[in-house]
């Protein structure tokens, strides 16, 4: 907050957390192909290094009355266990794991974002939420969205067509529904993409301003100092709201990509 303070104009862009920073650029040649690893590189891994570490230790002693770690453990898996088998049945028990990694890579990404910065931490190691970038969202999309085709031409074959043919429509009506249907589809990875994207991008903007508003009032002294705590409670608020935010986005990205992976197996309905 000290840095904040001393320094109002970073205080007044909230776009500013959104930058992304090499910290170690690569390759050195400018016409190269640019393989840095950025901050959004770095908190990625990390996100990744906690899910492991997570379940490394939840698992490493297993017990018949489990612990708090492995009990949290045991929720976040049967939680989503439970939404993959009421989308897909027993037939999406070989999906499951790609879901759960789905579902806690995202719910990470976007948790540790909401994690304070330690003054004095250099530009490129603050804090960072990965999926508030588009591009980050829509490969996720991509990844999901392109899996179900191959996992639907693999299952089906040509009949994974009949997905962008609904059952029970008069032929002369097929003319109209399919071109619908396909649409439908390819719009899938941008309206996941946007959705998760969107609703990180806009919470932080507003803690951000939050913040502003805050350190604004304190540095103003006099009379306007004393009501610096209604932005502040509003930073809480808007926290707490964006802690279920995270968890929401993450439950639904993962739940739409059961549902579509059922599409996948079953295209016919």
């Amino acid at each position: 907050m000290r840095s904040l303070l001393n320094d109002p104009a970073r205080v007044a862009g909230p776009l500013e957390q959104f930058e992304i920073r090499k910290i170690i650029p690569l390759p050195t040649d400018p016409s190269a192909l640019d393989l840095s690893i950025t901050n959004s590189t770095l908190w990625m891994a990390i996100g990744l290094g906690v899910a492991v570490l997570f379940l490394t230790v939840a698992t490493r002693k297993l017990s018949l009355i489990p612990g708090g770690t492995q009990s949290l453990a045991e929720m976040a898996y049967e939680f989503i266990a439970k939404m993959v088998r009421d989308a897909m049945g027993t037939e999406g028990r070989p999906y499951f794991p790609f879901v759960f990694t789905l579902f806690l890579f995202i719910f990470l990404s976007n948790f540790l974002g909401l994690l304070p910065t330690i003054p004095g931490t250099p530009d490129g190691f603050h804090v960072f939420t990965p999926t508030s970038h588009i591009i980050v969202t829509f490969m996720l999309a991509c990844i999901s969205v392109g899996l179900v085709v191959v996992i639907g031409f693999i299952k089906n074959g040509l009949g994974f067509l009949r997905l962008f043919a609904p059952a029970g429509v008069p032929w002369w009506l097929l003319f109209l529904i399919v071109p619908i249907e396909v649409v439908s589809f390819i719009s899938r990875p941008i309206s996941l993409a946007v959705r998760l994207f969107a609703n990180m991008l806009a919470g932080h903007i507003v803690l951000k301003v939050f913040a502003g508003f805050a350190a604004s009032m304190i540095t103003a002294g006099g009379v306007i100092s004393i009501f610096a705590f209604l932005p502040m409670i509003g930073i809480v608020g808007v926290f707490l709201l964006e802690i279920l935010v995270a968890f929401l986005q993450a439950f639904v990205f993962a739940m739409l990509t059961s549902i579509y992976l059922q599409d996948a197996l079953h295209p016919a309905h």
